[in-house]
């Protein structure tokens, strides 16, 4: 920095908050650190007595946080009309969604603009269901002025690509196959179907019928083909039946109807015993979910961390349900605040 006379001052950013003082009416700063001097403020400045100001040294090689906010702001979400971008406020850009979503992140390129030093990306977890408004990431750089070359290496981290995106959930036809002779002979009450209706509520799904069974494998496997080839439904959710005791009988069913089976088990609690499989029928995938019991009186399971993933279009692997494993144990806090909260966040 340099210390320049204020007559001199447009165009330079300021080092520093520059404080004013009006007796009786306010005390607080009247230019913030990292203002760009205009000639409009030479008066103002000259009846607060700066006679001379530290300036930051500007040329052409180097860019201001501003713009550099903007540019870290572009390789994050472009021109995405599913999210928007604030106005740079002291050299911060917040980026919120547009839309409601999932958001996904991808974290290579994050990390890798983050490690180049001088500069930053905050955003919220990957893989979170968003709604319109929600704030999901703040773009800023660490100095006032940063080169113009940094900030190239960084835009060509991405290429023409983004690091932030927010993928459209559909709202799907659903059908709900309930196990369990216990319920099937009405010893019980079903808790499964109502607990699964208000889950899929929260995105707008359409239910389609919910079919209630005993522990038979072979009429499990011909209602869950039902539901998908006859009713034409999107995803298929199996309830109960979930164990290993030798009177559940709903993952064999599901392995019998032909789908392809991603993981049987995940490093959640809870929700350890669930099911994930995708069957081919009709030229259509159709998610078939396995759900244990906890569902029925936990307030979030692996369920609600698999289902927006799952309308939002994506084809899970095992791979990602054993990323999990890191953030999948619920607290079960007295107050929930699930999704911003560490559930499911590696």
């Amino acid at each position: 920095m340099k210390l320049i006379k204020t007559t001199d001052a447009v165009g330079h950013v300021l080092c520093h908050d520059l404080t004013r003082i009006i007796p009786g009416q306010e005390k607080g700063p009247a230019f913030r650190k990292g203002h760009i001097v205009t000639s409009e403020d030479i008066p103002v400045l000259l009846s607060m007595g700066k006679d001379n100001l530290f300036v930051w040294e500007m040329n052409d090689e180097m860019m201001h946080e501003n713009e550099a906010a903007s540019v870290l702001c572009d390789i994050c979400m472009r021109d995405d009309p599913n999210m928007l971008r604030s106005e740079p406020s002291e050299g911060k850009i917040e980026i919120r969604a547009s839309v409601d979503g999932l958001l996904k992140i991808d974290r290579e390129k994050l990390n890798i603009v983050n490690s180049m030093g001088e500069m930053m990306i905050a955003t919220v977890h990957g893989d979170t269901p968003v709604r319109k408004g929600d704030k999901l990431a703040g773009t800023r750089i660490i100095p006032l002025i940063i080169s113009k070359d940094k900030m190239e290496k960084a835009k060509s981290v991405c290429g023409d690509g983004q690091i932030l995106h927010i993928l459209p959930i559909e709202k799907l036809r659903y059908g709900i196959v309930t196990t369990g002779s216990e319920v099937y002979k009405g010893l019980i009450e079903d808790k499964f179907g109502p607990v699964l209706k208000a889950k899929m509520d929260e995105y707008s799904c359409e239910f389609v019928k919910q079919i209630v069974l005993p522990d038979d494998k072979e009429r499990i496997t011909k209602a869950i083909l039902s539901l998908a080839s006859e009713d034409k439904c999107d995803v298929v959710l199996v309830s109960g039946g979930m164990s290993v005791d030798p009177d559940d009988k709903t993952p064999g069913a599901i392995k019998e109807t032909g789908a392809s089976v991603v993981t049987y088990g995940a490093p959640v609690l809870p929700g350890a015993m669930f099911l994930l499989s995708y069957l081919e029928t009709d030229g259509r995938t159709v998610p078939v979910l396995g759900l244990p019991g906890c569902i029925m009186y936990a307030s979030r399971t692996i369920f609600d961390l698999v289902l927006p993933r799952v309308l939002a279009g994506e084809r899970l692997t095992s791979e990602d349900i054993s990323r999990y494993g890191e953030g999948g144990l619920c607290l079960n806090c007295e107050v929930c605040h699930f999704p911003n909260c560490g559930f499911g966040k590696a």
